[in-house]
């Protein structure tokens, strides 16, 4: 190997390094504090609501996620070699798929949640108001299992990286490989899992498109109010907007662009180290940057953050704040 290609690896290397520390740096503060918050909140007003239920499950995904892939990748790309061994391998890539699948489940369903809030209050829309709220925790722990029982695949057919022949059909991942050993079930998985994620972004972008709509026309119907109520719908509305926008084009821009390669890696016979490194940096992004949209468009939290830093007494939310949409996952 000549010096200049000695020097692009290692350039390479750097920031790959640099990257993936990036996101395990934001990534790991942003979801503790969401995680922390929201069982602050919790513990100070007795209760917890839905879609605060929702984030912090989010939370706990997205840290999974940074843990079990983000982490590895980090030591990887700063040469650190034979870190995980067979169970390992197991263990990390099952928790990493089940995390990931469950990031973009709860987002969806944060999503549909806030749709079904701002639903015309008939009695069918009460009722579906009325009963997802009392059973949120069910769903999602009905999520937890089903995402959890779709990875029997991933469990059974990963092992750790070794100096033997693998099949053409191998995702290596990190100090792993993920071996489909035929071409039926490496399309069927792939195609599957594709399906699956453009199901659940279709569904966030239709009821965030709903939500937009209902903004629109709510802030037509105040044209002639005061002054002053037109200028808080409008600053309510924007927030709303605000919050949908980011949070469906995080979505877009990051699971568009990774399944985007994994279709293309459909019709490859070998895929290389670098894509797989591509993708697993597309597919992780979310969970490092997620939290800064939520903690952006949440004012929940922007109050906590504020009074936390001027060192002031935590008032308790009021009623009015319920009155209005403020953002996806209020």
């Amino acid at each position: 190997m000549s010096k200049y290609s000695r020097s692009i690896m290692d350039l390479q290397s750097v920031f790959k390094a640099a990257g993936f520390l990036l996101l395990v740096i934001i990534g790991i503060p942003g979801n503790i504090f969401i995680l922390l918050q929201f069982t602050y909140i919790r513990l100070l007003e007795k209760k917890l609501l839905p879609a605060n239920a929702l984030l912090i499950t989010l939370a706990v995904a997205n840290l999974l996620i940074i843990f079990s892939r983000i982490i590895p990748q980090s030591f990887n790309a700063l040469g650190v070699e034979d870190l995980l061994n067979d169970s390992e391998c197991k263990l990390t890539i099952l928790t990493f798929r089940v995390s990931r699948a469950m990031s973009i489940c709860v987002t969806s369903l944060l999503s549909c949640y806030q749709c079904i809030l701002i639903a015309p209050s008939t009695r069918v829309w009460l009722y579906i108001k009325q009963k997802v709220a009392h059973n949120v925790l069910v769903i999602i722990i009905i999520l937890w299992f089903v995402n959890f029982c779709m990875y029997p695949y991933s469990f059974l057919n990963s092992h750790a990286r070794r100096n033997f022949t693998t099949s053409p059909y191998t995702l290596h991942l990190v100090y792993c490989d993920f071996d489909f050993l035929t071409y039926t079930s490496y399309m069927v998985n792939g195609s599957f899992y594709a399906l699956r994620d453009f199901i659940f972004v279709g569904l966030m972008a239709l009821a965030s498109s709903y939500i937009v709509y209902k903004l629109i026309s709510h802030g037509k119907s105040v044209k002639g109010m005061r002054s002053s109520d037109k200028t808080q719908s409008r600053t309510v509305e924007q927030k709303a907007s605000r919050a949908v926008i980011l949070l469906v084009a995080l979505y877009a821009l990051l699971f568009g662009l990774d399944n985007s390669m994994w279709i293309y890696t459909l019709t490859l016979t070998n895929v290389s180290r670098n894509m797989s490194e591509i993708r697993i940096f597309l597919a992780s992004s979310y969970s490092a940057f997620s939290p800064i949209v939520i903690i952006i468009t949440n004012p929940k939290l922007q109050k906590r953050f504020l009074y936390c830093n001027n060192n002031k007494p935590l008032p308790r939310l009021g009623s009015d704040s319920k009155r209005y949409v403020y953002s996806i996952s209020n």
